[in-house]
């Protein structure tokens, strides 16, 4: 579903020459939802806008189901860190979720129909007539992926989402999107500092190296489909990976390759 070859980003300005990503190689199945991992400031959010055509590279390419990106693609939708400023606050909810779907050139019906379903499933079917102002920040956020899924995208992109929202709420909404995609089956890109939720989240988590950046390993999350917040993270598998991923981030900060212990069997390197 999305192919990332040989991605290379390079800001210059002012007779500066910043080098932010250095040569990013892989590729996300359909339905699969991985999660990016690495040091701060190694470029993810970078990686992530040079996926949904925000940032055009400096070099390699990025395709959507065979389709090379060159802006934001039709089949991409993407949720933001600031769900503060991704939601417009002079509309009321419904307003903000639909205003995508105008672009789409949907009929009005149809664009209602997809707004209710979108707001129901995020669990706000009665805030359509509110401000976002007047919604916790959590359901704030809550609407901000609404409008992602009332898009009805291939891929769905995740820029740290839960960063900004309290340590419950977090929670909430992490059980929230395994629900979603499970339930809806789109493939979802998610960005994260947070090595537990990456663990937890993910059916695989790539881990960067520090900037400029290349894959430092790609691991397989085999923790049961059946997750919550109570038991997984408690169970002695989820404790190997987060501490095998931890390890990894480590070892990208010092530029060397960390052992692959009990955790880490089965992996493939990047290079």
């Amino acid at each position: 579903m999305l192919d990332v070859r040989g991605l290379k980003k390079v800001y210059e300005s002012s007779g500066r020459r910043i080098e932010a990503v250095r040569d990013l190689t892989f590729t996300v199945e359909a339905g699969e939802l991985v999660c990016l991992v690495g040091p701060s400031g190694c470029g993810k959010t970078t990686l992530l806008k040079c996926v949904g055509g925000l940032l055009a590279p400096t070099a390699g390419q990025v395709a959507l189901a065979g389709r090379t990106v060159a802006g934001p693609p039709p089949g991409m939708a993407f949720v933001f860190q600031e769900y503060g400023r991704s939601l417009f606050p002079w509309m009321r909810v419904g307003r903000n979720v639909e205003l995508p779907l105008k672009q789409k050139g949907l009929g009005k019906d149809r664009r209602r129909e997809l707004v209710a379903d979108a707001l129901e499933s995020v669990g706000l079917a009665d805030a359509a007539g509110a401000y976002p102002w007047q919604l916790s920040g959590g359901m704030q956020q809550r609407v901000a992926i609404a409008r992602a899924l009332a898009y009805e995208p291939e891929v769905l992109l995740m820029d740290e989402p839960f960063a900004a929202v309290d340590a419950q709420t977090r929670a909430d909404l992490e059980d929230l999107v395994r629900r979603l995609w499970r339930e809806r089956g789109i493939t979802v890109l998610f960005v994260t500092h947070d090595i537990d939720e990456a663990v937890y989240l993910g059916e695989r988590v790539i881990v960067l190296s520090a900037s400029p950046t290349v894959v430092q390993e790609q691991l397989k999350v085999d923790l049961p489909a059946e997750r919550d917040q109570l038991h997984t993270r408690v169970a002695p598998r989820f404790a190997e990976l987060r501490t095998h991923v931890y390890a990894q981030i480590q070892a990208a900060k010092r530029g060397t390759a960390a052992m692959v212990d009990r955790a880490g069997e089965g992996t493939s390197k990047g290079a």
